[in-house]
């Protein structure tokens, strides 16, 4: 199965970001794509004003970059901005953990069917500890889905403990992480940005990548952003090596 599974060192890091543009670029490469999100919390709430107007909900945008259908991206979707587990329970309902996997196991079907190179992109909820139903996280889903991880991390300050620490939990669970991501990355990098990326990488033993700003969530604009990222070499085999700065 081609694929990679997007995490974050904390919410609000950019995973939507991230994952969007890898499906977008390798559309745009003229490949088939697909992704799936196992739950969206937070629809209740305002979408976020960029400069070139409002992003949509994390599940319409990975949709609209995939090809597909938002609800078929996130079976689970809530109003209120709280963990999946929360929000299922203020809703009167239940996510359990078969549910959670036969979900994740229909997006490989997906991934699998129609194409023999179609990728699947998996973007997380929250970091890797976050709950997604009781007693099991999304650090379990990941272990389940056996996908090579990504984890987008911010580039400014305490970035570093929270990217190292995200690491070691990975690594721990024995999942193959392939990069880290620092999004977004400025045009113009200060001294400590471009501080923490080298930090992460020698301390981490881990190939740091960045990704640019969107200015939108255009399609195109995704696909602009993320053309510059390594993809088809963390779609191989090759295992992560340290890069220089």
């Amino acid at each position: 199965m081609r694929g990679l599974f997007v995490t974050g060192t904390d919410t609000g890091v950019g995973k939507t970001v991230l994952s969007a543009a890898l499906l977008a670029a390798i559309a745009a490469e003229g490949g088939s794509v697909s992704a799936h999100k196992p739950a969206v919390t937070g629809l209740d709430e305002p979408g976020e004003r960029g400069t070139k107007g409002v992003w949509p909900p994390d599940h319409e945008l990975l949709a609209a970059a995939a090809g597909m259908d938002a609800e078929q991206v996130a079976p689970f979707r809530y109003g209120p901005a709280v963990s999946p587990q929360l929000a299922a329970e203020l809703a009167g309902e239940r996510i359990d953990r078969d549910r959670l996997l036969a979900a994740g196991a229909a997006a490989i079907g997906i991934g699998n069917g129609g194409a023999p190179q179609r990728t699947l992109i998996v973007e997380g909820v929250g970091g890797l500890f976050s709950p997604l139903a009781e007693d099991f996280t999304v650090c379990d889903l990941a272990a389940a889905l056996r996908l090579p991880l990504l984890i987008a991390a911010r580039p400014g300050l305490g970035t570093i403990n929270h990217t190292l620490l995200t690491l070691q939990a990975a690594r721990a669970a024995g999942l193959t992480v392939r990069a880290v991501v620092l999004t977004p990355w400025p045009e113009h990098p200060s001294r400590l940005e471009r501080s923490n990326l080298e930090a992460i990488t020698r301390l981490g033993f881990i190939e740091v990548a960045t990704l640019a700003r969107a200015d939108g969530p255009e399609i195109e604009e995704l696909a602009r952003v993320g053309a510059r990222l390594p993809w088809r070499r963390w779609l191989g085999e090759r295992a992560s090596v340290p890069v220089s700065a």
